[in-house]
């Protein structure tokens, strides 16, 4: 109330406003009232709030804009303030920001029905104890004034780590999903012969140079049904976030280039910063360092260092 009469009294005056009010059934304040009110010491609370306002509009800015309640308060307990979920969900309203929200899923799919495939080892189970167990790979598009760009991205299962990703303006095996994958294996920089790896129907995934590089690392291919994303849903999760939390906020793109530099921040924000609920609220780089022993970050803290 007292800021509904801060923002309209110099348009009408305080008198009006609150006899306006009372005819209204607004009885519990007066025009003294009002005055006291905003000549009174600010209260703890309130001092507080404007301390935490300020620091929840800054944890939003610097995560994309994107982050909603549950984030947003997970981000705040780690950064040392002691507040619940609601209070954070009041806060953010008082900040004037809230998450993003997800658009409906186009399917990319191009299946190619004389392939031989390889079956479903994963079956809708997304689950790996260990980091290089289980990778997912999927293939997404963005319109740019030069036309599409397409990307792929490759996921760690157990870290929800990006650990390959590339951009181009070709689908083809060899200008895509290839290259981010051999940007995966130089990543991960181990032994993958105990690895699944799981796609969709899509032909460039199921093409002779994907599997032969498959078969020459000794990874165990796996592949979902068509167009169904549940089949491939983590990998699907991936491509969604990416096109909500950087695609869609940031656009319109003029050129497949800036696409592929965006990338490259987002992937490094992704892996090192993005909290992730199923990993805790962590981020997936911190997560992996827990299970390897390793230090934190595992990348280059300027994301303008890492490479494609």
């Amino acid at each position: 109330m007292i800021a509904f009469i801060d923002k309209f009294r110099d348009q009408f005056g305080v008198e009006f406003i609150c006899r306006t009010l009372r005819a209204a059934g607004v009885v519990f304040l007066t025009s003294r009232g009002y005055r006291a009110a905003k000549s009174r010491a600010a209260s703890a609370r309130s001092i507080r709030d404007t301390e935490l306002v300020a620091v929840v509009k800054q944890v939003h800015s610097d995560n994309y804009a994107v982050y909603g309640v549950k984030k947003v308060h997970a981000e705040l307990r780690r950064k040392g303030h002691v507040v619940g979920r609601e209070q954070t969900r009041r806060l953010m309203r008082c900040a004037g920001v809230r998450g993003v929200q997800r658009s409906k899923k186009v399917f990319t799919t191009r299946a190619d029905p004389a392939a031989a495939v390889p079956e479903d080892r994963v079956k809708r189970t997304f689950v790996a104890t260990q980091p290089n167990q289980l990778w997912v790979v999927d293939i997404t598009y963005v319109r740019t004034w030069q036309g599409f760009a397409y990307v792929a991205f490759v996921t760690d299962v157990c870290t929800r780590k990006i650990m390959g990703w590339h951009v181009a303006s070709s689908m083809r095996t060899e200008d895509l999903p290839l290259p981010a994958f051999d940007h995966a294996v130089w990543q991960a920089n181990t032994n993958l012969s105990g690895l699944t790896h799981h796609s969709d129907h899509g032909s460039q995934y199921l093409s002779l140079a994907y599997t032969d590089r498959l078969i020459e690392l000794g990874i165990t291919p796996s592949v979902g049904t068509v167009g169904d994303s549940y089949d491939n849903a983590l990998a699907e999760s991936v491509n969604s976030a990416y096109k909500t939390e950087l695609i869609r906020q940031r656009g319109p793109w003029r050129t497949v280039e800036q696409v592929e530099l965006a990338t490259l921040e987002y992937v490094w924000w992704y892996n090192n910063q993005r909290l992730h609920e199923a990993l805790g609220y962590v981020p997936p780089a911190e997560y992996e360092a827990t299970l390897t022993g390793a230090s934190h970050p595992s990348e280059p803290a300027d994301p303008a260092l890492a490479t494609t």
